[in-house]
């Protein structure tokens, strides 16, 4: 009896061995993933995700995402990339120059992927494009570089165009490329007025001093306090009559009359691409930080009539999208 009951005890304890030791094993960690962004919402964010999932990153099966959002506000920017540091993400994904501005003073191990940055060797975040030798790489949208394109795109716009005001965010009047736009500027035969603005409160005191200034045409800065207020800037521009141009298709879609830059949601989707490197063992400073390679000029044609200006047929042919 003895042995039987004994043999019994036996065969349940091996039947049960599996489910014991599957219990005794804590649960996988997953990575988490921080995003830092400055508005309260970003489109361009599902082409993030969609790249990760293509990778094989599914949110809420394999990793985690912690989303901090500034809501507009840079000031809070501190106080949510300390949130994401002392919460233990692995990588951090900033989504402007301010934000990774933010994340660098306080991380120097968290690898921090910046899904568009203006300058990056410029603002000091990279040590080179080719070596960014810190915790930070990603991906340029070159606002520079194309300043001056977008100054040409104008001036083929309007012919007889002879003074443009550059709307710039003071706080990075060294990243907007002033004196290198100015350069493209005098070689067009065209006046640059660069006005600073510091808070989305002032922007409407400098459309008037655009006009005072004998603007025909503005240039809108790439800086994210512009894109969050874009609806206003464009409003603006309308009241003034003066013809705008922009570095995101954003601006055109809601009314803008024209722009000229690489697609953001492209760069965001490459993003991806970052993290899934860094997820499998590369490091920020072994990762070049990449450059588009396809920009795209947009042009709003409804906007265009109630300016009472005509594209020429020279420029609708550039256009990548035309909307009517």
């Amino acid at each position: 009896m003895r042995a039987t009951l004994s043999i019994l005890l036996i065969v349940v304890i091996l039947a049960l061995t599996p489910y014991l030791t599957h219990a005794q094993q804590p649960a996988k960690k997953i990575p988490r993933i921080g995003i830092l962004n400055v508005g309260s919402g970003n489109p361009a964010i599902d082409a993030f995700l969609k790249g990760l999932h293509e990778l094989g990153w599914v949110e809420g099966q394999n990793i985690a995402i912690e989303y901090r959002w500034a809501g507009g506000n840079e000031e809070r920017l501190p106080a949510l990339t300390a949130e994401l540091v002392h919460g233990n993400v692995d990588i951090i994904v900033v989504t402007s120059p301010r934000a990774a501005e933010s994340a660098k003073k306080l991380t120097k191990t968290i690898p921090i992927i910046v899904t568009a940055l203006g300058d990056p060797v410029g603002s000091g975040l990279v040590n080179s494009l080719s070596e960014p030798g810190r915790n930070i790489t990603g991906l340029s949208y070159m606002s520079l570089e194309l300043n001056g394109k977008r100054l040409e795109t104008l001036k083929e716009m309007i012919p007889g165009l002879s003074g443009i005001a550059l709307l710039s965010h003071r706080s990075d009047a060294n990243l907007t490329g002033g004196r290198e736009t100015e350069a493209v500027a005098r070689s067009l035969g065209v006046r640059l007025q660069i006005l600073n603005v510091q808070k989305p409160d002032e922007i409407e005191n400098v459309f008037s001093s655009m006009l005072r200034g004998k603007a025909g045409a503005v240039l809108v800065g790439t800086q994210s306090m512009f894109l969050q207020h874009r609806r206003k800037i464009i409003e603006l521009a309308a009241k003034t009559r003066l013809p705008a141009i922009y570095h995101r298709r954003e601006y055109v879609e809601d009314g803008g009359l024209t722009s000229y830059g690489p697609n953001h949601a492209d760069l965001y989707h490459r993003a991806a691409y970052f993290v899934d490197r860094i997820l499998k063992g590369a490091k920020p400073a072994d990762l070049p930080v990449e450059q588009p390679t396809k920009f795209e000029l947009v042009i709003n044609l409804k906007t265009a009539k109630t300016l009472g200006l005509t594209i020429p047929p020279k420029v609708l042919m550039w256009a990548d999208k035309v909307i009517e």
